[in-house]
C-alpha cells in the first residue's frame, strides 16, 4: 500500500485515509476514489485503472439512508473482479461532506431528507451567471452549508461578457462589500475571461466542487478547464432564462494541471439541513455580538437590549444580510426537528391562524381569506 499511496496523492488521497484503510480488517482490497454516481452504480478510479462498481448487499440492508451510501469523491476499499468491475466493500471516513436537504425517508419511514453532493471536497466554487440567477443571499446559502463541514468557499461569477466595464466593477463592489473575506474570479467562456485565473488557483492533488443553478456554466467552464468538449451543454432558454439539466449525473474530472473537480447538475433549490455550525460560522459578526444580548435565548428579532438589533441600528450590520442570516437559521432549526415536532410546530401555526380569521371576523372583516 505504500507504493500506491503515493501516486494515489494525485487523486487526492492523504495518511488519513491510509491510516483508515489499515484499520480495517478486510483482506485482498485496494484503496479507490468514487469519480461518477449513476442511480446504484458507480465508477471508481485507482493505479490499475477505472472500474464499474457495486455495493454489497450487507452495505444496502445496513444502510439507514442515503448518507450511508457512497458518493461521489468518496475513498473506498475495492475487491477488484476482472480489469472492468469490482465490489465496493467499505467507505473511509469522510474527511467532508457537501449535502442538501430534499424529500427522502429512510427504512424508518421518518423524513431523512438529506442528499449527499459529494464528499471529501478542498474547495467548492459556487457559481452564479450575471443574469437573473444572480442573487447574493443564495450565495450565503451554499457557504453556509460549506462552512458547516469545514470546506472553503470562492465565488466564481460567470458571463462576465454580458457586462460593461463599469458593470463589472460594480459587480465586484457589491460582492466584496458583502464576501470581504471570500476570493472573488469573474468568467466568461466566450471571451475566456478569468480562466487563467481560474486556472491557477486549483492546485495539484486538491478537490474542487462546482456548485451552483442549472445554466450558469458549470459545465461550460469544465469543458474549458479541460481544453476539450468532454461535457455535454446546452444553451439557455431565452423565454426563462433558465439552463437545463445538463449533467445529468456526478462526475469527477482531472485537469491537466493536476487538479480534481466535480461536476454537479444544477441545482435550483438548495434546501438547508442541520448546519447551524455553518451558519454561525459564516455569519460570525453576527453571532459574536450574542455574549452581550440581554437575554440567553435572544432571537435577534425583537427583544430589547438585543446587541444584534441594536448594531444593525448603527449601521454596523448589513440589513439585507442579517435578514438572510435568520431566515437561513430559522430554516436549519427547523430541520432539527423531529416529524412529530414538525406537526405540533404546523398544527399549532394551523390554530393561530383559525384564532386570527375569528377574530377579523368580530371586527366586521368577513371577507379575510
Amino acid at each position: 500500500m505504500d507504493e500506491r499511496k503515493e501516486n494515489l496523492e494525485d487523486l487526492g488521497y492523504n495518511s488519513s485515509f491510509e491510516s483508515a484503510a489499515k484499520e480495517i480488517s478486510l483482506r485482498n482490497v485496494v484503496p479507490a476514489r468514487v469519480i461518477a454516481q449513476h442511480k446504484e452504480a458507480y465508477k471508481v478510479k485507482n493505479l490499475h485503472g477505472e472500474f464499474l462498481a457495486k455495493i454489497t448487499g450487507k452495505q444496502i440492508f445496513e444502510a439507514e439512508n442515503r448518507e450511508d451510501y457512497p458518493a461521489v469523491g468518496d475513498w473506498v476499499l475495492i475487491t477488484e473482479l476482472d480489469n472492468e468491475h469490482a465490489v465496493i466493500e467499505k467507505i473511509l471516513p469522510r474527511q467532508t461532506i457537501i449535502k442538501r436537504r430534499c424529500g427522502d425517508r429512510d427504512k424508518h419511514g421518518e423524513k431523512n431528507g438529506v442528499q449527499v453532493i459529494a464528499t471529501n471536497i478542498d474547495v467548492g466554487f459556487v457559481i452564479e451567471s450575471v443574469t437573473r440567477d444572480y442573487n447574493l443571499n443564495r450565495f450565503e446559502r451554499y457557504f453556509s452549508i460549506l462552512q458547516d463541514s469545514g470546506i472553503q468557499g470562492a465565488i466564481i461569477l460567470n458571463k462576465v461578457d454580458l457586462l460593461s466595464q463599469k458593470e463589472k466593477e460594480e459587480k465586484i463592489e457589491e460582492l466584496k462589500n458583502r464576501f470581504p473575506h471570500t476570493d472573488i474570479i469573474m468568467t466568461s467562456v466566450i471571451n475566456n475571461n478569468g480562466l487563467d485565473t481560474l486556472r491557477q488557483y486549483i492546485e495539484k492533488g486538491k478537490t474542487y466542487c462546482f456548485l451552483g443553478s442549472s445554466g450558469v456554466g458549470k459545465s461550460s467552464l469544465i469543458n474549458a478547464l479541460m481544453d476539450k468538449e468532454i461535457i455535454k451543454t446546452n444553451t439557455v432558454s431565452l423565454q426563462t432564462d433558465r439552463g437545463k439539466h445538463t449533467t445529468t449525473g456526478r462526475q469527477m474530472y482531472f485537469l491537466n494541471n493536476g487538479g480534481i473537480v466535480i461536476d454537479n447538475p444544477g441545482i435550483r433549490e438548495v434546501g438547508m439541513v442541520s448546519v447551524k455550525k455553518g451558519v454561525n460560522n459564516f455569519f460570525e459578526e453576527i453571532t459574536a455580538l450574542e455574549q452581550s444580548c440581554k437575554y440567553v435565548n435572544c432571537t435577534h428579532t425583537h427583544e430589547p437590549g438585543c446587541a444584534v438589533l441594536d448594531a444593525i441600528k448603527l449601521g454596523k450590520i448589513n440589513k439585507e444580510r442579517y435578514a438572510n442570516y435568520i431566515n437561513l437559521r430559522k430554516e436549519a432549526e427547523y430541520y432539527d426537528l423531529t416529524d412529530s415536532q414538525k406537526r405540533q410546530k404546523d398544527k399549532d401555526f394551523g390554530k393561530f391562524l383559525n384564532k386570527a380569521k375569528k377574530d377579523f371576523k368580530k371586527f366586521g372583516y368577513n371577507n379575510y381569506q
